[in-house]
């Protein structure tokens, strides 16, 4: 029998850093699986020489360049939801945390918004679940703004897709099947249903800290329906998302192809990747790496010639330009930001001695 002042075992090396690597390896493997499979039938080659050869690379640094709005667009939005639970960082305070989030993320996928939540707290004197909610309100600003820009894309943009359905009729039956699926609705229902007898009926330690949490949660949401400037918020948050797109817009100008469907079809073919490009960024991994060249593609390929969507020649030489716009896209947005983060951890340590 135990002695019942023995110290509890403590976790084990393994069920410590299990979690850890569940967070770092199945990102990784979601982008480098959607890697292969999308590049199973590129030439790797050819991308590389249509990156040299038709790229207009003053269209990628203009992409760039208006990358760097959102970030302080997304600081001063976050700042007014802070004011009204007591936290006042200065606004180049609130900058580097955005920049960092996007760092952190390429490693540690979904852990840069931790990371921002921590350091405003820590620095500030604020309790964490305030700021914590604070940040999930701003981040389901952005779900919002996603699933409205999706609605308005699927209004103007009917016409190419319904096209694009009828070449495709299998992939729109997939869809509809999971949607319409009982054990898809059920297994929502289950977990909506648990998690409410959990906070209903839970009166235990870690059930008190759980609710104790979620009440600091539901401060940080109702911080945008008590916060002054409303209407600022706003115009914050079309800024964020103007410029997002406006970057896909003018990067559409780089390449012969992707200039070419804009040409024919407006600021509807921009929009249409855009906004698939947007939600695949809700796919656990490193940097969207893997989902944001795939939806890309996709993207692309509803605005295909009708050649390009048949096996055979002309639809490799699509699915290789498509790559080569995608993956350079994504790869100088990965560099930017890695870049970005060197520098504003730079400056945050820079902030920490000087305080």
């Amino acid at each position: 029998m135990e002695h019942p002042s023995a110290p509890a075992p403590r976790p084990s090396g393994r069920r410590k850093w299990l979690p850890m690597l569940l967070k770092i390896a199945v990102p990784a493997v979601v982008s480098v699986g959607l890697c292969v499979v999308m590049f199973r039938d590129i030439d790797f080659g050819a991308m590389m020489e249509i990156i040299r050869r038709d790229c207009r690379f003053e269209w990628i640094a203009l992409n760039l360049a208006i990358g760097l709005l959102p970030m302080f667009f997304r600081a001063m939005r976050w700042r007014l939801q802070l004011r009204v639970i007591g936290c006042r960082p200065p606004l180049r305070v609130l900058v580097y945390s955005m920049f960092g989030t996007y760092a952190v993320n390429l490693v540690f996928p979904r852990l840069g918004e931790v990371w921002r939540t921590g350091y405003i707290a820590g620095r500030e004197g604020t309790p964490f679940p305030a700021v914590f909610g604070s940040m999930v309100a701003d981040r389901l600003a952005d779900t919002c703004t996603v699933a409205l820009l999706t609605l308005f894309t699927f209004i103007i943009a009917s016409g190419p897709l319904t096209d694009f359905v009828r070449e495709y009729p299998d992939a729109y039956r997939a869809i509809s099947a999971v949607l319409a699926s009982p054990w898809t609705w059920g297994a929502v229902g289950a977990f909506i249903l648990l998690a409410w007898l959990f906070m209903k009926r839970g009166n235990g330690r870690l059930s008190q800290k759980i609710k104790g949490f979620f009440r600091g949660l539901w401060e940080g949401f109702a911080a945008i329906a008590r916060m002054d400037h409303k209407g600022a918020w706003l115009l914050y948050t079309a800024g964020v998302w103007g410029c997002y797109f406006l970057q896909l817009y003018v990067a559409f100008r780089a390449f012969p192809m992707t200039d070419g469907i804009l040409e024919r079809y407006g600021a509807v073919a921009p929009l249409v990747c855009f906004v698939l490009t947007s939600i695949s960024m809700g796919v656990p991994s490193n940097g969207g790496i893997g989902p944001y060249q795939a939806t890309m593609i996709f993207g692309l390929s509803v605005f295909a010639p009708a050649a390009a969507l048949v096996a055979g020649p002309a639809r490799e030489a699509f699915l290789t330009e498509a790559a080569a716009f995608g993956n350079l896209l994504i790869g100088a947005q990965t560099l930017f930001w890695v870049v970005c983060g060197l520098v504003v951890f730079g400056l945050i340590a820079i902030d920490k001695r000087r305080g």
